[in-house]
């Protein structure tokens, strides 16, 4: 599922929340994939549920089409166009909500290596927090299957927190429960929520458990999505992936891993990392930059930055460090 984005303002006025690049690729396209080599099966059908056409537009559909293209599967595309919660979100997909499947929210980035449990109807990922009150988590029971979903609990429950991804050994019995909140008109907080289909199918005796992550990185808002991104960069580096594209061009420049350097960018007289993202024909000029996302075609001059991430086609010339800029801007 894919949102706006308010918290990413200015970036998501233009580019939608998902489609926003972490280490040289899109947040969509790196959850997808990672769902993937996870589930280590085929995948016959990718399902993304889009806002309205103005805001997703073609080149979006087109690059969502591509990316399961890339997996080997269809591509199915639905619109929800009022903001009624998760579970209405679901439905807007329910004609392709059949068989086993994983349902992912996409502001979010994981990295993970388990087997799904056989005994379970239902696997809900989790990662263990230091401080569960400020997230939905999971209570266990003695055999270690989920039994309730707790939504920020002011006393303790678990430190096992949901983090948005979720798999169905058969998705139609979420369909069939989440259609039931929709006709009874149950909503939490003037919204149909996901939680409340899972409830009823705990109810009739489906049997949930957890699957945990390694890693869990949010992309919500400016500071924790360059925080995701230098994460990001650091697994890819120590995986050996090749992050710096053969055509840069070094002018009396340096690189400090990690970095994911595009096509076509123009380093003079700079210094870029470490945990430095630079979009393909970036320029940067008489620059420090550093713990940084900057995305395509932009242009920085005189800039020394430190936790900034910089917009699409954007002309930057200033001293500020720690900034927040959208497509599209002049700075100087």
């Amino acid at each position: 599922m894919a949102g706006r984005g308010s918290r990413l303002r200015p970036h998501t006025l233009t580019v939608p929340k998902p489609l926003i690049p972490v280490a040289g690729k899109s947040i969509v396209h790196r959850l997808v994939e990672d769902i993937a080599k996870i589930l280590k099966e085929p995948i016959e059908e990718v399902a993304f549920i889009l806002g309205d056409e103005a805001f997703f537009g073609d080149d979006v559909v087109s690059s969502l089409q591509d990316l399961a293209k890339g997996l080997g599967a269809k591509a199915s595309i639905y619109r929800q166009d009022l903001p009624l919660g998760t579970g209405h979100a679901i439905m807007c997909a329910k004609d392709s909500l059949s068989g086993p499947a994983v349902i992912a929210y996409a502001d979010t980035l994981i990295r993970a290596d388990f087997e799904l449990d056989p005994a379970a109807d239902s696997v809900i990922w989790v990662k263990q927090v230091d401080q569960p009150e400020a997230f939905g988590v999971v209570k266990l029971n003695a055999n270690n299957e989920i039994i309730e979903l707790v939504e920020k609990p002011k006393e303790f429950v678990s430190d096992l927190a949901v983090i948005g991804i979720y798999y169905f050994k058969e998705v139609g019995d979420l369909k069939k429960e989440l259609q039931g909140v929709l006709d009874n008109n149950i909503q939490n907080g003037g919204e149909y929520q996901i939680n409340d289909g899972i409830k009823a199918m705990m109810a009739n005796g489906k049997v949930f458990k957890t699957g945990s992550v390694d890693e869990w990185m949010d992309c919500g808002n400016k500071d924790v999505t360059v925080e995701t991104n230098s994460r990001m960069l650091g697994f890819l580096h120590n995986d050996g992936e090749h992050l710096v594209d053969y055509n840069v061009t070094l002018e009396n420049s340096t690189i400090i891993p990690p970095c994911y350097i595009g096509e076509n960018v123009v380093l003079k007289n700079t210094t870029v990392g470490p945990n430095v993202s630079l979009g393909k024909g970036t320029r940067v000029e008489n620059s420090t930059i550093k713990n940084s996302l900057v995305q395509t075609s932009s242009h920085i001059k005189n800039a020394d930055l430190d936790n900034a991430m910089i917009g699409n086609h954007v002309s930057y010339d200033g001293k500020f460090k720690s900034i927040s800029i959208g497509d599209y801007s002049v700075f100087e």
